[in-house]
């Protein structure tokens, strides 16, 4: 899976299926039945799909509702279906109170969230923005934002020392205050 965003957030849990228990608001906005892995946003565009990670757990989830609505104004940017909420913290979903048991009343967690694709709905991409900005509502026809530095791979100072010395180039590096100076040259002859 090729990572296209990642970030981390507060996330929530829900489950609308026009039962009308705990401020159930009906179907989910896409249309499609409430179900594991159904997740909401405030703003990514519908279809968005990825998965979180909380304490070494991960799931995935795609965007087929909205929201959470007030609590994104205050940093919680993602709601997760019940049962996915459950499978993270290591509680239980009970389907006659539509809530996780097990966790202590817990209805929060702060997870890491990586993007793998971009929803052709309306939304928009990058960062999560609280509901409140309308952000749901755009067509965001744009490029995808560049990937996050940290899902840029890295290439430690060993292997660039590995790959020029396999070419033939020797390389010293000198700290000096403030600065670090790469001196480079040929290797004749095997001397240095």
């Amino acid at each position: 899976m090729q990572v296209l965003y990642k970030g981390s957030t507060t996330a929530s849990y829900f489950w609308d299926d026009g039962s009308g228990i705990n401020g159930d608001t009906g179907a989910p906005a896409s249309g499609l039945p409430m179900q594991k892995g159904l997740a909401a946003s405030p703003s990514w565009p519908m279809g968005t799909k990825g998965y979180v990670v909380y304490q070494g757990k991960k799931a995935e989830f795609f965007i087929g509702d909205r929201g959470p609505g007030v609590p994104s104004g205050k940093g919680i940017m993602l709601d997760l279906d019940g049962k996915t909420f459950a499978e993270l913290t290591g509680g239980t979903w009970n389907t006659g109170s539509y809530t996780v048991d097990g966790v202590g009343g817990m209805g929060h967690i702060p997870i890491e969230y990586v993007i793998t694709e971009w929803g052709p709905g309306p939304g928009k991409k990058g960062a999560p923005k609280p509901f409140s900005t309308g952000a749901y509502r755009v067509v965001d026809d744009s490029p995808p934002p560049c990937p996050t530095p940290a899902a840029t791979p890295e290439i430690s100072a060993a292997v660039f020392v590995g790959a020029l010395a396999a070419i033939g180039v020797k390389t010293l590096f000198h700290r000096r205050p403030r600065t670090l100076v790469m001196v480079s040259g040929l290797l004749r002859g095997g001397r240095g």
